[in-house]
């Protein structure tokens, strides 16, 4: 992007990766040619630490449990941890020069960057048009086969990769995150505002760690004081889909890679809101 560039002032046509350069039909990655996916939705938080990912996974077992061919990409490249909340170790199979999904216990198919590397502990340090590139491969590459839902649990933050996807990918809309703290408020408007300014439609709000319930009494303690998230999504015309507790068994089901066998219904609700 030029240094002057404020993407309305410029000529769209001299600057790499600038958001109004061309349509988004110029960027759009072909789907396999072996894949139906009837509907692509982003999970998106405007930071790192809101448990997106945990979502996401929570999501893809619900629509699962209602009887839905599910995917997951995991587009968080430098990040990726939904093959360990799944407990999914299998590399990938090979289709000729496509790849073959992964699948959990249950049955959700999922690719990950941590499923091709040798070790899922090294860090994986690519430049934004390698991150790209991966991305589009995870769709153009990869033989997913009938899906009601593909879900592509995103980077954190407005950088490179979300861009590719928002760009890339045929989007019908995306989920955003987030968490009670005001400062994450603050970080998930610019991806609310990523998404308008790409056309994607936001289908509504998740709020995590809203509260915890009480062992005891039952009361909610609300750790991080009272939210703004309702009234932050009313301004928007957004619908406040779920407000998630701190729940200490969904952490350990996903510490333990098991997010198949998760019982909890609280994320089912958000399934009447999805195109």
């Amino acid at each position: 992007m030029s240094r002057d560039c404020d993407n309305t002032a410029c000529d769209k046509s001299s600057c790499e990766g600038c958001p109004s350069r061309g349509s988004a039909a110029d960027f759009a990655a072909p789907m396999n040619a072996s894949s139906r996916i009837k509907k692509v939705i982003g999970i998106v938080s405007g930071k790192g630490g809101v448990g997106k990912s945990s979502v996401c996974a929570l999501l893809a077992v619900a629509l699962k449990r209602q009887g839905y061919k599910v995917g997951i990409l995991d587009a968080d490249v430098t990040g990726p941890s939904i093959p360990h909340l799944f407990g999914v170790r299998e590399i990938p199979g090979a289709l000729g020069e496509d790849m073959l999904p992964a699948e959990t216990a249950s049955g959700i198919k999922i690719i990950s960057v941590n499923l091709l590397l040798e070790d899922s502990g090294m860090p994986v340090v690519w430049r934004g048009p390698v991150l790209a590139s991966v991305i589009k491969q995870f769709w153009s590459n990869v033989v997913w086969g009938e899906l009601d839902y593909l879900l592509v649990d995103m980077p954190p933050g407005t950088g490179d990769v979300p861009l590719t996807v928002f760009q890339s990918l045929p989007l019908d809309g995306i989920i955003l995150v987030t968490s009670p703290q005001a400062l994450v408020g603050m970080v998930v408007e610019k991806a609310y505002h990523m998404a308008e300014m790409m056309k994607i439609p936001v289908i509504g709000v998740i709020e995590n760690y809203s509260y915890l319930l009480c062992p005891d009494c039952g009361k909610k303690i609300l750790l991080y004081g009272s939210s703004k998230t309702a009234d932050w999504a009313r301004e928007k015309g957004l619908p406040l889909m779920l407000e998630l507790p701190l729940d200490p068994a969904i952490g350990a089901y996903g510490d333990e890679g098991r997010m198949d066998y998760y019982s909890g219904r609280e994320a089912e609700q958000v399934l009447a809101y999805l195109p």
